[in-house]
C-alpha cells in the first residue's frame, strides 16, 4: 500500500496564507506589459510553426507574459482579470528570481559545472520543472513523475470571461506554495491539480524560463516501454518539446502520472524499464516526503542507486546510509539539524555528525526543500566514483 503524506503545515505550525484578492492586486503599482523576447534561432528539427506559436502564446498568457500581437489572445490582455494576473506574476516572479532562482543558477554554475547529463530524472516531483531546469539547465531531457493527472488546457480564447478568469485563478492558487516555499504541498496538489492537472503549471514554468514550446503530445508507454500516443490502460503522460532561448537544439520534458511504490511499479513494469533505459541518468530529489525511507519504496530506491551516475538531493530523498562509501563520493552543502516536525522521526544522527564535524561544508544562500530558510536547508551531491574519474579525464582532454 502506498504511503502518501499530506503536508498540512510547513514548519513550526505556521499556516499558509493563500489570499491574493483582486483588491490587493489592484492596489499594487501598475507594471508596463513587455513581451519577453523569444529565441531567434530556428529549431534544428521541423515543427508545425503555427502550432508552436499557439502553444507558446498560451503558455505566456497563463504565465502573465504579454503575447504576440498576432495571437487570438492578444486582445484579452486588456481584460481586468488578465491584468491582475500579470501583476501577480510580475511581483511574485521578481521576488522569486531575487531570493531563489538567480542564486540557484549561480550555485549550479559553480558546483555542478563538471556534471554533464543527458537525462534528469525527478521522481516525486509533481510538475516542478522549474527547479529541475534551474539546477540542471543543460539536460537533454527531463523526466518528472507524480501522482497528479496530466490534465489538459482548453482553448483560452473561446472561453467566456468568467471561465477564463477561473482558469487564471486556478493557476495562481496551484503555484502559491512553490513560489513561497520552493516545493508543492502534497495535500494542496491533490485538491488544486486533481481537476486541472499539471499541464497548466508546466506551461507556466516553460514560459517563465523563456522557452519556446514546439509541440505537446499526450503519450503513454506500451508493454515494451516505448512511447506511444496515449491509449486507455497505458501509463498516462505528456511529452513537451521545447527550445531554450538562443538555442537551436530542441529538448524534451516528460511528465508521467504513476505510483512509484513497490506495488505501483509491479503493476507497471514498463515504466521501470523506461526509466532504466534513460541515457546518462542524473537523479534529483527534493521534498520527497521521506518515502524512500520505507520498505515499500525499495524498488525505486534501488533503481536510483544502481543506475544513476549522480544524485542531488535534500535529506527527504534517501537516507545518507544508503550511499555506500565504496561506490559514491559525497559532498554536502547547507545545514542539517532536524527535519520539520511532521517528519521528526526521520532524523539522521549520522548525517548530523557529518555537519557538526566537517567545517568545510559550504553554506547555501538560498532555501530549498521543507526547511526553506537561507542556510536552514541542505543538499547532498553524490557521484559514482568511476563516473567522476571519467568526466574529470574528459574535462582534461577538452
Amino acid at each position: 500500500m502506498s504511503v502518501i503524506f499530506l503536508l498540512a503545515n510547513c514548519s513550526d505550525g505556521n499556516k499558509i496564507n493563500k489570499k491574493n484578492t483582486a483588491a490587493e492586486l489592484e492596489n499594487q503599482q501598475s507594471v508596463s506589459l513587455k513581451s519577453t523576447p523569444q529565441a531567434s534561432p530556428q529549431p534544428s528539427a521541423t515543427f508545425d510553426q503555427a502550432k508552436s506559436e499557439q502553444l507558446t502564446n498560451t503558455a505566456k498568457f497563463l504565465a502573465g507574459i504579454s503575447v504576440d500581437s498576432n495571437s487570438s489572445l492578444s486582445q484579452l490582455q486588456n481584460n481586468k482579470s488578465w491584468l491582475l494576473h500579470h501583476r501577480f506574476f510580475e511581483n511574485a516572479w521578481s521576488k522569486l528570481e531575487t531570493s531563489q532562482l538567480t542564486k540557484v543558477r549561480q550555485w549550479s554554475q559553480q558546483e555542478l559545472k563538471q556534471i554533464h547529463s543527458q537525462s534528469v530524472f525527478y521522481p516525486f516531483s509533481g510538475p516542478d520543472f522549474l527547479y529541475a531546469y534551474s539546477f540542471f539547465p543543460k539536460g537533454k531531457e527531463y523526466v518528472l513523475v507524480g501522482l497528479e493527472p496530466v490534465g489538459s488546457i482548453p482553448d483560452l480564447a473561446s472561453l467566456s470571461e468568467n471561465k477564463r478568469d477561473l482558469k487564471l485563478q486556478e493557476v495562481r492558487g496551484s503555484l502559491y506554495a512553490i513560489l513561497q516555499f520552493s516545493f508543492f504541498l502534497t495535500n494542496e496538489m491533490k485538491v488544486d491539480l486533481q481537476k486541472q492537472g499539471v499541464l497548466p503549471i508546466l506551461y507556466v514554468f516553460l514560459a517563465r524560463t523563456e522557452n519556446r514550446i514546439l509541440d505537446v503530445q499526450q503519450i503513454g508507454l506500451d508493454r515494451n516501454a516505448k512511447i506511444q500516443p496515449f491509449q486507455k490502460g497505458m501509463v498516462s503522460g505528456v511529452k513537451m518539446t521545447f527550445l531554450p532561448k538562443g538555442e537551436s537544439q530542441p529538448r524534451n520534458l516528460y511528465y508521467f502520472s504513476t505510483d512509484l511504490s513497490d506495488g505501483g511499479l509491479k503493476k507497471r513494469p514498463e515504466f521501470y524499464k523506461f526509466i532504466s533505459q534513460l541515457d546518462k541518468k542524473l537523479t534529483y530529489l527534493k521534498a520527497a516526503s521521506y518515502l524512500m525511507y520505507y520498505e515499500n519504496f525499495s524498488e525505486i530506491k534501488k533503481l536510483i542507486l544502481t543506475q544513476s551516475h549522480c544524485v542531488l538531493q535534500d535529506d527527504s530523498g534517501m537516507p545518507f546510509k544508503a550511499f555506500e562509501n565504496s561506490k559514491w563520493d559525497l559532498k554536502f552543502y547547507g545545514n542539517y539539524t532536524t527535519p520539520i516536525g511532521l517528519f521528526a522521526n526521520r532524523y539522521q544522527s549520522d548525517l548530523r555528525k557529518i555537519y557538526l564535524k566537517n567545517k568545510s561544508i559550504k553554506p547555501l544562500n538560498f532555501g530549498v526543500g521543507y526547511k526553506f530558510g537561507v542556510n536552514d536547508s541542505n543538499l547532498m551531491l553524490a557521484e559514482v566514483k568511476t563516473f567522476k574519474k571519467l568526466h574529470k579525464s574528459t574535462d582534461v582532454d577538452r
